[in-house]
């Protein structure tokens, strides 16, 4: 009886440690933190096994520094696959498992972001990446880490999921693409804006995953429809084949990976069609199919082959320049998905290289939530207009009088996106800088 009692005190203490435990880590390399500066930039992996090119080209933008793998499950699978198997060098590689949403207050986990040069986001759920770290600690640590040290970030399926200005939250369980074209307000189609991992180029894309799973697209499409419908946003799209994987760097160009010609893998980058004056859908709302045709051309979708090079790419600057892809025109009639061969789109973004590179306008901060300060070069006369458009040249605000050398722009009212500055001056000269509403 006693032997019996004293087993079940030991058990009971053993689950009561684990209970409390709120992360576990696993350490792999050199346990003094590595001085190496990041390059950034953001890898998109779809699922499935890793490529082993991307994970490479990952590694490469993390400087040689500490390599930080957050998980809402799982182990040490990352480890020796990061440190030593793929022959690129890094001080060491932690995988960190959170366990419950207590892991948030972690201070130990705080000091981990905090010397990580690249952060990974494994798979999972990714509900529980967005119930555990939004608006914690551990978000804002990150887009710390993202904003002034220019860490390089990516991830995989649900880690994936998660890396946009807007994402799918998974937080009443998945959706397949019938139930979502069937009716986009089910009560698991639920599309988050709010602020959670934003990056340049990807503060107005939503991405999804697995896209080889034809219950992929459609719900995708159902993704985008509820943006634009809800928020009066035209989001783009992301996607990519469970073996594939899209690497954006610093610059905005995204280098498609895979094992093309080989296998079939293909990344998808998707957006409304810039050349329709009116691009909302015919019928997005609730207990209704979707209805998004227009013309049988709502969606301009350009389609990439993964390389093994990353050879093919698409400049995320006009999402239009590319190299290796091919368009699609993409629609929804009556809760149906059709796609079909389509054509290059005649209009483009607003490029973001100043016409005249002698001379320039600067603008903070940037990203921005509320106010930008256009400041103009010196050699500068005063413009005689300034005007903010959109990713596709649509012109939002316009300001023709109060302008000065240090001039203030309200905005606030602006949603989460890519926007410009464009500076008109009587010479009929213009100046256009980018910037980032947060």
């Amino acid at each position: 009886m006693k032997f019996n009692l004293a087993i079940l005190l030991l058990v009971t203490f053993l689950n009561v440690d684990t209970y409390a435990q709120s992360y576990t880590s696993y350490f792999t390399g050199n346990t003094v933190d590595g001085a190496a500066t990041a390059t950034g930039g953001v890898c998109l992996m779809g699922g499935a096994t890793e490529d082993d090119n991307a994970m490479r080209w990952f590694l490469e933008r993390a400087g040689g520094g500490d390599i930080l793998v957050l998980r809402a499950s799982g182990s040490d699978g990352y480890n020796d696959y990061l440190y030593s198997e793929l022959g690129t060098t890094v001080n060491s590689v932690e995988t960190i498992v959170c366990n419950n949403a207590s892991a948030s207050n972690e201070s130990y986990i705080h000091q981990k972001i905090q010397q990580a040069e690249g952060i990974w986001f494994a798979g999972g759920d990714q509900w529980d990446y967005v119930s555990y770290w939004r608006n914690t600690a551990i978000d804002s640590l990150i887009n710390d880490a993202i904003a002034n040290r220019n860490i390089v970030i990516g991830g995989t399926s649900a880690g994936m999921a998660i890396l946009g200005g807007f994402y799918f939250s998974a937080e009443n369980g998945t959706v397949t693409s019938s139930q979502a074209l069937s009716n986009p307000y089910r009560t698991d189609v639920t599309v988050d804006s709010t602020s959670f991992i934003p990056t340049d180029y990807l503060t107005d894309v939503i991405t999804d995953t697995h896209y080889d799973d034809p219950d992929r697209k459609g719900r995708h499409v159902v993704f985008l429809s509820r943006i634009l419908t809800d928020y009066g946003v035209a989001a783009k799209g992301i996607a990519c084949d469970e073996y594939t994987a899209v690497c954006i760097d610093s610059e905005g160009l995204a280098r498609v990976y895979g094992e093309y010609p080989d296998s079939d893998d293909n990344a998808y980058f998707i957006q409304t069609n810039c050349e329709l004056e009116d691009v909302n859908p015919e019928d997005c709302s609730p207990g209704n199919a979707l209805n998004w045709n227009l013309g049988n051309a709502a969606l301009k979708v350009h389609k990439v082959k993964g390389t093994y090079a990353g050879a093919n790419t698409l400049d995320l600057n006009d999402w239009n320049t590319g190299v290796g892809g091919e368009w699609e025109d993409w629609y929804v009639d009556n809760g149906e998905l059709n796609e079909l061969a389509g054509d290059q789109p005649l209009c483009s973004s607003i490029s973001v290289e100043e016409k005249d590179n002698t001379i320039e306008i600067n603008i903070y901060p940037n990203p921005t939530d509320s106010h930008l300060l256009v400041k103009f070069d010196d050699a500068l006369s005063l413009p005689r207009m300034i005007q903010i458009r959109n990713l596709i040249g649509q012109m939002i605000q316009e300001h023709n009088t109060r302008i000065s050398k240090e001039t203030i722009i309200d905005v606030s009212a602006l949603s989460p996106g890519i926007y410009f500055v464009e500076a008109s001056f009587e010479n009929k000269k213009s100046l256009t800088k980018q910037f980032v509403v947060k």
